[in-house]
């Protein structure tokens, strides 16, 4: 009899035993899990940030590339081969001027323009005999798309000094006055989405026109 009991005991015990294992075994298991999880998450979000940032550095990097010849043309521009003035237009959104903008001795009508979000450059060669610049022969060129409604051209006059105390040019600003230009593109090809908007700017002092610049 006391066998009997005994083994009852002992099969109890084992049972016990068991249970208790298989649910410490669960929990483990679950907050294995739960840290597996948070781990794949935390590197899902290290990778998919490392990716905003490089797709930023590399629009960044790609849009300066784009713009660069505008401060080589704009500092090399002269008056035009029919003997206009070397600047031609002076708005928010557009700037034009006269350059030889292809080494061939002949200065093209330059313009660089935003058009429903798009940064754009146009030029016309001159042609015919006499030389003249005609409209319908303007070459238009998309730079980047994605430019934020915002004014993009500001002009300074010979008392611009590179600080930030120099004051703008008010609009309508006359060709004669302008010095140096600068041209600032913000851009957000998605704003739903990342990266943000990145800002480009650069300025360009006028070669043929700077005095104590």
């Amino acid at each position: 009899m006391f066998k009997k009991d005994d083994n009852r005991r002992k099969n109890v015990r084992n049972k016990s035993t068991g249970g208790t294992t298989l649910i410490e075994t669960l929990v483990t298991l679950a907050i294995f899990s739960a840290i597996i999880g948070l781990v794949a998450a935390f590197q899902s979000d290290v990778f998919s940030l490392n990716r905003i940032i490089q797709t930023g550095l590399q629009n960044q990097s790609e849009v300066k590339k784009l713009i660069r010849p505008f401060a080589n043309e704009v500092r090399s521009s002269a008056i035009s081969n029919l003997g206009a003035y070397p600047i031609a237009e002076t708005a928010p959104t557009s700037f034009s001027f006269y350059s030889d903008i292809n080494g061939d001795g002949l200065r093209e009508k330059v313009r660089y323009f935003l058009d429903d979000g798009a940064f754009k450059k146009g030029y016309i060669e001159p042609t015919g005999e006499p030389l003249e610049y005609d409209l319908e022969n303007e070459k238009i060129i998309n730079i980047v798309y994605g430019v934020l409604e915002t004014e993009i051209f500001t002009y300074f006059d010979s008392s611009y000094d590179g600080t930030a105390s120099s004051t703008a040019l008010v609009q309508p600003v006359a060709p004669i006055d302008i010095r140096l230009v600068k041209v600032k593109l913000v851009i957000d090809t998605n704003p739903q989405k990342p990266p943000p908007a990145i800002e480009i700017t650069t300025q360009v002092s006028i070669r043929n026109l700077k005095d104590n610049i």
